[in-house]
């Protein structure tokens, strides 16, 4: 049995993620077209390692992350795939880009001119993709308006750079998991401005090799934009990116998270519960102390909202969530006990529970919840129904 602290944990099950990805494939529009593998966020929470190794295993051959550290967290856990790094390096590392075969992410004129500078004095080549504005306003050559020629005229600059390769050019959606309102015609005049964008540095001469702009909402709903390569995530973690895109495809959350009861007893009506008082018993009220908190990725938004599983029946969440602790009233629940399992999110006999519900009662998205799971959760891997590994981030820091 693999060893862990039984106390808050998750399990992730990477045969959910092998379906999920056999499941973006088959909706690409054409065999060439490639995936990318987006692990940043530590794989949004599930643990960049396992994960990574699993898609290997599955024949992804690119993987993107937000930020050095991210890539060479890979790359120091043997990944040796193409890694494009879509945020913000200082470009006085481009030694170590180089040296580690990185892939940056160029976004201006500037950027790229201070890439090249440091890329000669390191004495290496830069793998670049260049990124472009076609209506987010985020990172990239804004396109818009009068912006277009400028725009392709510093790309084009950016491209004769001797010491960046730039072999591939990319944009990001907006809005491409809202099917209602403008939403699906704002994605259609992003993706036209980037085929424009392209065509134009094509016909000065520009070409290159992998062009993408699909996130998880684009490649579900947009396989006429797929192009060269799509970076699902969210999706890979079998998580819809939005109400618009759920049931569109057969997707299976690959990550549950469970915790202990500590202490199960009594309260008298009236008595309260928590910080700030914010609950009072209305009865003699059977209460189970659980072993998680925000700290571990259950906020504080959730107090006296959210429910949770007992031995297949729900539990609510009463008095405010501490940061390792919650209550939940029990009353209803016959035998609770401590060292009972709760289950936070998954199923329990009948009942289950989602990321996305939890979102729902914080007012935010799936994406953070999964994102929150505190590093104090270890996370279990699980294939073919057998335990395979674990991530104890507490644990390693101590070693």
């Amino acid at each position: 049995m693999l060893s862990y602290l039984r106390r808050s944990w998750s399990v992730v099950n990477l045969d959910a993620i092998a379906h999920n990805v056999h499941a973006l494939q088959a909706r690409l529009s054409s065999p060439n077209c490639k995936l990318m593998g987006v692990v940043k966020a530590d794989a949004y929470g599930h643990g960049d390692k396992f994960v990574a190794d699993q898609l290997v295993r599955l024949g992804v051959r690119w993987f993107g992350v937000s930020n050095l550290e991210e890539a060479l967290s890979l790359r120091m856990q043997g990944i040796f795939h193409p890694i494009l790094i879509f945020g913000f390096t200082p470009a006085d590392q481009a030694g170590v880009l180089g040296e580690y075969n990185l892939t940056q992410t160029v976004y201006s004129l500037e950027y790229g001119r201070s890439l090249q500078v440091a890329a000669e004095e390191a004495d290496v080549t830069v793998n670049v993709h260049i990124k472009v504005d076609t209506g987010m306003s985020r990172l990239g050559f804004i396109l818009t308006g009068q912006y277009f020629a400028e725009a392709v005229s510093e790309i084009t600059q950016v491209c004769s750079l001797p010491r960046l390769h730039a072999e591939g050019i990319y944009t990001h959606f907006a809005s491409a998991d809202e099917l209602t309102g403008d939403g699906e015609e704002f994605t259609r005049s992003q993706f036209r401005l980037f085929q424009n964008t392209v065509e134009e540095l094509e016909a000065r001469g520009l070409r290159f090799a992998l062009r993408h702009c699909c996130n998880s909402a684009a490649t579900i709903n947009y396989p006429e934009m797929h192009l060269d390569m799509v970076r699902p995530g969210i999706a890979l973690y079998g998580l819809a990116p939005s109400a618009d895109c759920a049931g569109k495809l057969d997707l299976r959350p690959a990550m549950e998270l469970f915790s202990t009861i500590a202490q199960v007893k009594t309260v008298p009506s009236g008595a309260v519960v928590s910080y700030g008082r914010c609950y009072t018993a209305r009865r003699d009220t059977v209460i189970a102390a659980v072993a998680i908190g925000y700290a571990d990725g259950f906020e504080r938004e959730l107090s006296n909202k959210a429910r949770v599983l007992i031995r297949g029946s729900y539990a609510k969440v009463i008095g405010r969530v501490c940061m390792d602790q919650l209550m939940l009233d029990v009353t209803h629940i016959p035998g609770v006990q401590a060292g009972d399992l709760v289950t936070i999110v998954g199923a329990d006999g009948e009942g289950s529970l989602t990321f996305d519900e939890m979102a729902r009662l914080s007012g935010t998205i799936s994406y953070e919840k999964i994102c929150l799971i505190g590093k104090r959760v270890p996370r279990i891997y699980r294939r073919g129904g057998k335990d395979v590994g674990v991530a104890d981030y507490v644990h390693r820091q101590k070693e």
